[in-house]
């Protein structure tokens, strides 16, 4: 089988397209085995994507996590699959299906678009110490579960300990959840930390984190609800903004993909 490394905004996948439905394999073992950063390829997650109709064009799209846990939404894996869809067949539109939600996708020239439909929001879940401040965490379902912690400076958070800490939050269990560190960054704009569930380390980059901390800023009146730019530790910023007629319910996440490498798996 070929594969491609590629990352969206520094999240990186190994990425399996257009494979036949029978080339059924222990997925997560080999998310395991491939998404190993010293003996495997190396990833955040192993995305298989396959395509079901080219009029409309639609993609089943599965991604499964560094763990081998599945991810039932991730922003930067949809928009890797719809990247390589335009880039192996020329689509520009296309419909893709995770794990029962169906999202729309766009390829523009210099971003790939999808969108990330948002449920349950609850302020203050649970709250923490940080640097010796109580601090409360919301939390915002964007297809899978993250918390939100409005912070003054994210660079000074240790995010991989806290992280676990809150993601392992007994009020949390027993999914537990992803875990964002944000702050203001100027008029409409954010800064980003993530701790991703399932990875279990930080990552450089988090689509449904990005629309999580918009959301929540925007509760919190740090942000207008119109297009908001998320600063990850990637450098390469994603842009999140609403859904025309669906102003509450449905987010754009939007923001470079980058090809790395393509190869043979053994």
């Amino acid at each position: 089988m070929r594969f491609r490394k590629i990352h969206g905004a520094g999240n990186d996948f190994v990425l399996l397209s257009d494979l036949e439905t029978d080339d059924e394999k222990d997925w997560p073992k080999e998310a395991e085995r491939l998404c190993a950063r010293r003996t495997g390829v190396g990833a955040d997650g192993l995305v298989i994507s396959r395509l079901i109709s080219d009029s409309p064009t639609v993609l089943a799209v599965d991604c499964f996590n560094a763990d081998g846990s599945v991810a039932t939404m991730c922003g930067n894996a949809l928009r890797c699959a719809a990247w390589a869809a335009h880039h192996d067949h020329g689509f520009e539109r296309m419909s893709l299906h995770m794990a029962g939600v169906v999202h729309e996708a766009i390829v523009c020239d210099n971003a790939v678009w999808v969108t990330a439909e948002v449920g349950a929001i609850m302020p203050r879940r649970l709250q923490t110490v940080i640097n010796g401040r109580p601090t409360w965490f919301d939390s915002a379902h964007t297809g899978t579960e993250h918390v939100v912690a409005i912070v003054d400076d994210v660079d000074t958070i240790d995010a991989v300990t806290v992280g676990r800490l809150v993601r392992h939050h007994a009020g949390l269990a027993p999914l537990g959840t992803n875990v964002n560190f944000v702050q203001s960054a100027g008029r409409q704009a954010l800064k980003i930390r993530t701790y991703e569930r399932g990875v279990e380390a930080e990552t450089l980059s988090c689509g449904s984190g990005a629309v999580a901390a918009v959301v929540i800023a925007t509760l919190r009146g740090l942000v207008a609800r119109r297009a908001v730019t998320v600063h990850n530790r990637a450098g390469e910023p994603l842009t999140v903004r609403p859904y025309d007629d669906r102003l509450t319910r449905t987010q754009w996440v939007g923001g470079p993909v980058t090809h790395t490498f393509e190869g043979v798996l053994a």
